[in-house]
């Protein structure tokens, strides 16, 4: 039996605030930021929407889809590093409100950007041993930047919801991780906002654990970067998916579909799931394609997919990531400041 991805869906707020407009308020020059970043604008949440309410909303539309009954769904894992409750899980409140359980595995999952990608492996290993008939995997975020740190130009919200069955619309093909104690990013228990080792978080980091990961994925699929229609790398700003992508031997025709974030930023545990729902709102029957998550601390998960005819059935079913990206509204840095005030309940 192939085990794979059987539906997905996304969220992405409204609300977008340009680059220029924050170096605007910093006195920072918006080229050089642009040009460096590879970045327009970033997608704001509204003052009410979080991890839990994103996760909501693309878990609908995943469901949606699937054209499935949520009873089925016998676990929901969310990968999120902005996890509304440090004691309280953004599952339980998740799965009630898209009528899961109670007959339901749940775990919120922690592993930097990452953490969507593990989710996913969780879920297709309970679907393949025969565990469960569904699984749904969520990542999701609202990152956080420190006003006037370079962090502040790309951390952005959005999530992606995807249900792992048997007999699938992709199907997962092979997955390996990549997996060292490198400290690039980090926010300690009760810190508002993380922080990050500058230039560090390139090549000892990104890279190192990026290319280690999709390399040994190549190696023991004993595939080529031309054997794939598609690729998607994690996406902290535009230019180190596209610098690696390059390294690798892929194409910037192999990148562009999944490169999201230049239009809404990076939404960290979100990032490389909504760029491969991108390329899935494109692809075709036959299609194969290599997604590279990243997460400091530091790992990568890298997987082998293959798009299968059933693409078609399904794809039409929910809102399309083309769908979100139009929905928009900018807004000014006094909106945005008020917007990301946290509220304290």
């Amino acid at each position: 039996m192939i085990t794979g991805i059987v539906s997905y869906g996304v969220y992405i707020p409204k609300f977008r605030i340009s680059v220029e407009e924050i170096a605007r308020v910093w006195g920072t020059d918006h080229v050089s930021i642009k040009n460096g970043l590879q970045v327009e604008e970033k997608s704001v949440p509204d003052i009410d929407e979080d991890t839990i309410t994103l996760s909501v909303e693309a878990g609908k539309s995943a469901l949606m889809r699937a054209g499935i009954d949520p009873q089925t769904v016998g676990a929901l894992f969310i990968g999120s590093e902005s996890h509304p409750y440090t004691v309280k899980p953004s599952g339980t409140v998740v799965g009630d409100a898209l009528g899961l359980g109670p007959d339901l595995m749940v775990a919120d999952f922690e592993f930097a950007c990452k953490a969507g990608t593990a989710a996913l492996q969780c879920c297709y290993g309970l679907v393949k041993s025969g565990q469960i008939e569904y699984g749904m995997a969520i990542g999701a975020d609202t990152a956080q930047g420190r006003p006037g740190d370079a962090l502040e130009y790309t951390a952005a919200a959005g999530g992606a919801a995807y249900i792992v069955g048997n007999d699938p619309v992709v199907s997962i093909d092979h997955m390996y991780s990549y997996t060292t104690d490198t400290s690039d990013f980090w926010r300690r228990e009760g810190q508002e906002y993380p922080k990050h080792g500058a230039r560090f978080t390139g090549k000892p980091a990104y890279f190192a654990h990026v290319t280690s990961a999709t390399k040994t994925l190549l190696e023991r699929t004993s595939t080529e970067p031309k054997d794939f229609k598609y690729a998607v790398f994690h996406m902290p700003n535009g230019k180190f998916p596209t610098t690696i992508a390059k390294k690798l031997g892929f194409t910037s025709e192999q990148i562009d579909p999944g490169m999201v974030v230049r239009k809404i930023g990076n939404t960290y545990s979100g990032s490389s799931l909504l760029g491969l729902a991108a390329v899935l709102d494109v692809a075709k029957p036959g299609d194969r394609i290599l997604v590279t998550s990243y997460g400091s601390g530091a790992g990568s998960d890298s997987f082998h997919l293959t798009v299968t005819d059933k693409i078609e059935q399904i794809r039409d079913r929910a809102p399309k990531f083309e769908d979100f990206l139009k929905n928009k509204t900018n807004v000014d840095y006094a909106t945005y400041a008020r917007l990301r005030r946290k509220l304290k309940i």
